[in-house]
């Protein structure tokens, strides 16, 4: 690593923006002050979400990451952790780069909720048809 004491990283998914610091360590993720199972409420799925770049690159064990992570819920602000952890790690070896993009780790998500639309209940719903 550079001469910092920390790698940082923004990643985005949805409405969601997450801030990464990437520390040298043992492995250690903490979101907005808690440990990540007990941030995300043991959702197993989420845990996967976020520490998949330290998998696909082999990092699991090798940094402590701390996480601020503000809008979206709970499976957007997942994404957005993954994706700037994605970057963060880009940021410590220039090398993981065709690691991380076969596994579409660096595209951002831009899927977003589409917006209602008039006459309409939301975005594509119609109100029910009567015909009597």
């Amino acid at each position: 690593m550079s001469e910092q004491a920390y790698q940082y990283a923004t990643g985005r998914r949805k409405s969601a923006i997450a801030r990464i610091r990437l520390y040298p360590g043992t492995g250690l993720i903490e979101v907005n002050g808690k440990p990540a199972p007990e941030y995300f409420g043991g959702r197993l799925i989420h845990q996967a979400n976020l520490t998949e770049p330290l998998r696909v690159t082999g990092m699991t064990e090798r940094f402590n990451i701390t996480v601020r992570v503000v809008g979206g819920g709970v499976s957007g602000q997942a994404g957005a952790i993954r994706h700037g952890i994605a970057r963060a790690l880009l940021k410590v070896d220039e090398e993981l780069r065709p690691t991380l993009k076969r596994a579409k780790l660096l595209t951002r998500d831009a899927r977003v909720k589409e917006r209602k639309k008039v006459g309409l209940k939301r975005a594509r719903k119609a109100p029910q048809y009567t015909k009597r």
